[in-house]
């Protein structure tokens, strides 16, 4: 089986390795994953031309301009309108999105008692979409923060002010990812931040400059890593359906 990594810029990739070493772990000699990159996303099409792909994730920027070049998508991501996992079927590619099974199975399984009314949810892109899709399943009223308010999204000066009012606060952003590593969010974990939780999707570096803040002033912390884990591993399953 033949498994791949869409994105721009790959050298950070979580995926590769990860799945290189679950094929070594299980003796699955016969699976191969590699980093494709795309310099842009009309790249994709000589991939999915190809016969020698089963199967590919979808990383940033091209979780929402790969859509146009899918024969389908499921439900779930037909609803996020963002794709990360791609599963030829019968000469056809379809899209899944596994992020916010990812998301939800991270949370639980670092706070499983956490019940947040509201939640932040700070950047506008692909990811995004897959959060906001798991906490309205969740029942979590959700607040949008954006550099370009709309009539979704708030700025990120009106989030600041409002910031102690949200238990939950999850940056999806890429900001301050490796070698980055001193930008942040335009929003400051400052204040009484006890009882409050900031989850960052960024992985690498372990502990973000923003998370070291909100830790700092006493929030709950989690990074994107287990819900890289996950997702992950709800792709594998797709990957092997009949």
């Amino acid at each position: 089986m033949n498994l791949g990594l869409f994105g721009e810029s790959l050298g950070y990739s979580f995926s590769a390795s990860y799945f290189k070493a679950k094929f070594e772990r299980e003796g699955l000699l016969h699976h191969h994953y590699s980093n494709c990159e795309l310099p842009s996303i009309e790249a994709v099409q000589a991939y999915l031309d190809s016969p020698d792909w089963q199967g590919f994730n979808v990383t940033i920027p091209y979780k929402q301009s790969i859509i146009p070049f899918l024969d389908g998508l499921s439900p779930d991501a037909k609803a996020i309108g963002a794709v990360n996992t791609l599963k030829r079927s019968e000469g056809k590619w379809f899209g899944y999105n596994t992020d916010h099974l990812g998301f939800r199975k991270a949370i639980f399984n670092k706070w499983p008692d956490l019940k947040p009314n509201r939640a932040l949810v700070l950047g506008s892109g692909g990811a995004s979409k897959a959060i906001i899709y798991a906490l309205k399943q969740m029942e979590v009223a959700v607040q949008l923060v954006s550099r370009s308010p709309n009539a979704e999204a708030i700025s990120y000066l009106d989030a600041q002010n409002q910031l102690l009012d949200f238990p939950l606060v999850i940056n999806t952003s890429p900001l301050g990812t490796f070698p980055d590593v001193e930008q942040m969010p335009l929003l400051i974990p400052q204040g009484d931040l006890q009882n409050h939780y900031f989850m960052d999707l960024i992985y690498n570096p372990e502990r973000s400059l923003w998370l070291q803040k909100a830790e700092e002033s006493g929030a709950q912390i989690c990074n994107g890593y287990p819900m890289l884990v996950q997702q992950a591993e709800a792709a594998w399953e797709i990957w092997n359906r009949p």
